[in-house]
């Protein structure tokens, strides 16, 4: 299939944009919260089918029209087990084409659900079968790949159980899918942040802000540092494009006020596998009065870690094990990262409880400390390993409002808002493998540079191969087959980016080794170099994007080619 941006827009959203019309139904046949997939399983696959459907529905006492799956939102769990084949269904029974993609899924590239690179997508009312072996274990999910329909609710949670018995027990398993929804068309959103930087935004500082600096750090280090943010045209506040001032926040498709409980007995162990199934949020998550043990990230068993708290990306999942002893309800908290809005859950002995509101946080301020080494507050460490960048240019253009020249590594820092915690925040140098894998020497780099420009809303992906520059959707970054090549990703921008690669783990580097983690998605905080490996094992055209869907949508979207 051709890759030009031109076919791959016309393919995904030529007719969505003219299929999200918002009137509804009075009768409200759709079922919410979490469900099981049905299935049908053999000693050589397991099946399933999904029949989609685009139908009104309530939130929060509010109609509002969502993609539903048999009849729910959010779409059911798929249970797969390694070694098993997977054929699941999908009858698209709406007015538009849609697809999935099997997020984290290694599989054939044909099955891996993105239209304009992988196949043609599936048109509206039409079927489509996906077909492929089960190689891995661990907690996915799955989402649309087309247009702006993952904000509509076109996601659900994907569990596969492993061959071999897993190195940790529990007495409970339970799925915590987070998401964010908002009652406006998202193309209206994208519209809205087009026209308005920070259009969403409402936690912009205020005069009260300047008093309190001024107290706190004296006049001269105020308009000094305001000064700075000023000849920037940046706002220290802009942490999220789209905040709780159109967002509400779910889990499982249950919002706050429906209280998503979950049960257990004191003394159990208890598996939640969280799920970051947002558009755009990032969440923050703690349970006061328990600690958590994280035991998987993306799918992929860690080196047990404790922690008090843990920031999950957009697309990522963590899996942790927590031991509630106390006969009394605990507050499962995730709250957004720029403090505007939460979620909240509870786990409780029985249900018709609801968990205390833990201690809401004040709104976040990005420091210089996102300016990377630019600023002398910032020490160099040494975790990232090798991993410097060839070559830093003076300009993108209109493509970046401003340029890292000398980016850090920030492998051990947990992110803006954490700078004060006093307890213990994971962070990607606490990520260990259980499983060592083969130390390979890159045969060669490529330098992935992320731009933004806050006002124009344009975001990208300049890719730098020590040859040729080149960000267009249609340009591919071409490598071969089974070549380990080292990326270093540098981020240019004030924002968080969660980099996805279709069909291949990447390798964080971060000093470990042969027990360095593999993860399908990254997170690459303001200011920051990090980097990944990659085997290119798998032929085929793949997707690679931030997993911020506004920013994939407008430029932050590369295609990797292995031939």
């Amino acid at each position: 299939m051709l890759i030009t941006r031109r076919n791959f827009l016309k393919t995904t959203t030529s007719l969505a944009i003219l299929n999200l019309g918002y009137g509804y139904i009075p009768a409200y046949s759709v079922t919410r919260g979490f469900k099981i997939g049905e299935r049908k399983e053999t000693k050589d696959y397991i099946y399933y089918e999904l029949v989609i459907k685009k139908e009104s529905i309530k939130l929060n006492n509010k109609p509002t029209t969502a993609f539903t799956f048999n009849n729910n939102f959010p779409a059911p769990l798929i249970r797969l087990k390694e070694g098993k084949e997977a054929i699941i269904k999908i009858i698209n029974e709406t007015d538009e084409p849609t697809s999935i993609h099997w997020h984290g899924i290694i599989l054939p590239n044909e099955m891996d659900g993105v239209p304009g690179v992988t196949f043609a997508g599936i048109p509206p009312r039409s079927k489509f079968t996906y077909k492929f072996p089960v190689v891995q274990y661990g907690t996915y999910w799955y989402h649309s790949h087309t247009g702006l329909q993952e904000q509509l609710g076109h996601y659900g949670p994907l569990i596969i159980d492993p061959k071999e018995p897993e190195p940790f027990q529990y007495d409970r398993d339970y799925v915590v899918q987070l998401s964010d929804w908002t009652f406006e068309n998202p193309y209206d959103v994208l519209r809205h942040l087009k026209l308005w930087e920070g259009y969403y935004n409402y936690q912009k500082r205020t005069i009260s802000d300047f008093i309190n600096d001024v107290q706190a750090k004296g006049l001269n280090w105020t308009i000094k540092e305001r000064m700075m943010w000023a000849k920037m045209r940046m706002n220290p506040r802009d942490i999220a494009d789209i905040t709780s001032s159109t967002y509400i926040y779910l889990i499982n498709g249950l919002s706050k006020e429906e209280n998503p409980t979950f049960i257990f007995k004191p003394g159990e162990k208890i598996r939640l596998r969280f799920i970051n199934s947002s558009a755009t949020t990032y969440f923050d998550i703690r349970i006061p009065g328990l600690r958590m043990k994280v035991i998987q990230a993306d799918g992929q068993n860690i080196q047990p870690v404790e922690v008090d708290e843990f920031r999950i990306a957009v697309a990522e999942t963590y899996d942790v094990l927590i031991e509630p002893k106390e006969n009394q309800a605990y507050a499962i908290f995730a709250e957004t990262m720029d403090k505007s809005g939460y979620t909240m859950a509870t786990l409780a002995p029985k249900k018709g409880i609801k968990a205390i509101l833990p201690k809401r946080r004040s709104p976040v301020t990005r420091s210089m400390k996102a300016m990377g080494g630019m600023m002398k507050m910032n020490k160099e460490n040494n975790l990232c390993g090798n991993c410097e960048p060839m070559k830093i240019p003076d300009s993108f253009g209109v493509d970046a409002a401003m340029i890292q020249k000398k980016p850090i590594c920030r492998i051990n820092d947990p992110g803006v808002g954490f700078e004060n915690i006093k307890h213990k925040v994971l962070t990607y140098a606490d990520l260990k493998s259980i499983e060592p894998f083969k130390v390979r020497k890159p045969e060669r780099q490529i330098d992935i540079h992320l731009t933004g420009n806050m006002e124009r809303f344009i975001w990208k992906m300049y890719s730098y191969d020590g040859k040729e520059w080149s960000s267009e959707f249609h340009e591919l970054i071409k490598t071969r087959l089974n070549e380990r090549v080292r990326l270093v990703f540098i981020n240019h921008t004030m924002m968080d980016h969660p980099i996805h690669l279709h069909g291949m783990w990447m390798y964080l580097q971060n000093s470990n080794g042969e027990y360095n983690p593999r993860k399908h998605t990254i997170n690459i905080k303001p200011g920051e170099k990090l980097c990944v490996e990659i085997d290119n094992d798998a032929l085929g055209n793949w997707a690679f994007h931030c997993h911020i869907l506004y920013h994939m949508h407008t430029g932050m979207f590369r295609v990797l080619k292995v031939c």
